[in-house]
């Protein structure tokens, strides 16, 4: 297939496997996401750096869904709770009292299917798991543009480059760029300057959570809702001038129909889940926020639910999503959890605080005294095949609840695994 680019756009070969594949790090000839060769050599001693740990060790054809098939159909509605399990995961929080939500379910291989739940219909700010709306829309779009063959989306991701612009400014969370040429590496701010493949926008969005690289994807998503098969050689010049001459109503409809009519059609209500603004003052700029955001485990458990049986977009579309929410990259939150190190987490956090003068009150990063949300997703697979899907949501003012939420990473595990 001939791909057109323009000076924003280069193109590269990709490898293209039809067997289940993932991302971890040695998925680079699959994806040329310059953060895994790094990795890759690193690993294999070619570069000196820090080694991931075991869990984020599992290799390309690893990955795969859970739920495929009649075990998966019978979550098509969420089940009533596992009267022991609801018992334990309650029994975790009389400490941490009533700003706390969840949702659990237990997929592990050869046992029954157990789920366990507190508050989860509690509606909380998301943050950045608001992210996996953005993915979710973005694959969506995708599918428009290639109905009929994965292969060749695949080939566009790994093909067509666009540029940041103001669009991904600004944000403070680094990004790992790594030259294939020189072997250097370097971690720094996303720059309007900056040039990068659809996957590695991706990638940046959910391994280190970079809030301009979310706001990048969903603006190339809503030009595939506009553009359709004509965005593979869509230039920049025709993209600003969409944005420019188009109403910023009409911009908020689309953007905000982009991201949240995929989670409709999934059984995902508006009060579950819904993402209203995007993530950089240059994103919203452009494209003014409507209807605010807002999410609760249970909606973020039907996700996950979804994902692990194939219907977010399709088995394919699925399994790439999965891919990329796999942490190769620095642990953090529930997900550093030393309970964890051995066990592939593929997982995303958010967290959004707001603060207002108080005497005696110092306002602090992840300490905000009227709102401070942290929440958490994961999927934890450990290697005895321990499985488990996790939802955790909470609101806890004037203290960073990032070690409470480890230290209920273990807890949780422990309570799974029957420890």
């Amino acid at each position: 297939m001939m791909v057109r680019c323009s000076v924003f756009c280069f193109v590269l070969i990709c490898i293209f496997i039809l067997e289940a594949a993932s991302y971890p790090i040695d998925g680079y000839s699959h994806t040329h996401i310059r953060r895994l060769k790094y990795l890759q050599m690193v690993v294999d001693g070619e570069l000196k750096g820090t080694k991931p740990i075991p869990g984020a060790m599992k290799s390309y054809s690893d990955i795969r869904l859970h739920l495929t098939g009649e075990r998966g159909d019978s979550l098509a509605v969420i089940p009533s709770p596992d009267a022991d399990l609801q018992e334990k995961i309650h029994g975790l929080f009389p400490v941490l009292g009533e700003n706390y939500s969840i949702a659990l379910l237990d997929i592990t291989p050869g046992r029954p299917l157990r789920y366990a739940g507190r508050k989860e219909h509690e509606g909380f700010q998301p943050g950045s798991v608001g992210k996996l709306a953005v993915l979710l829309g973005f694959f969506t779009e995708l599918a428009k543009i290639y109905p009929d063959s994965f292969e060749l989306r695949r080939h566009l991701l790994c093909n067509k480059s666009v540029r940041a612009g103001g669009w991904a400014l600004y944000d403070e969370h680094t990004v790992s760029i790594f030259d294939t040429e020189t072997k250097v590496l370097k971690r720094r701010t996303v720059q309007a300057g900056d040039v990068f493949l659809l996957y590695e926008w991706l990638d940046y969005m959910m391994s280190v959570s970079n809030n301009g690289a979310a706001t990048v994807c969903w603006r190339e998503a809503i030009l595939m809702r506009v553009f359709g098969k004509e965005y593979p050689a869509l230039s920049e010049v025709q993209a600003e001038a969409y944005f420019n001459k188009t109403p910023k109503s009409e911009l908020s409809e689309t953007a905000i129909s982009v991201v949240n009519e995929p989670l409709r059609a999934m059984g995902i209500t508006a009060d579950e889940w819904r993402l209203g603004t995007m993530f950089t003052r240059g994103g919203s700029g452009r494209i003014p926020p409507k209807g605010g955001s807002t999410g609760t485990p249970m909606g973020l458990m039907k996700f996950l639910i979804g994902l692990e049986r194939g219907k977010l977009v399709d088995e394919e579309s699925s399994l790439e999503m999965k891919k990329l929410l796999y942490m190769t990259d620095r642990r953090i939150r529930y997900a550093a959890s030393p309970a964890l190190k051995d066990a592939a987490v593929y997982f995303k956090s958010g967290s959004l605080y707001k603060c207002r003068p108080e005497e005696g009150y110092v306002c602090q990063k992840y300490k905000g005294n009227v709102d401070n949300f942290m929440n958490s997703i994961a999927i934890v697979e450990h290697p005895d095949q321990t499985t488990y899907l996790v939802a955790l949501m909470s609101n806890v003012r004037k203290k960073n609840s990032a070690s409470d939420h480890m230290a209920l990473a273990a807890s949780i595990d422990r309570v799974v695994r029957g420890d």
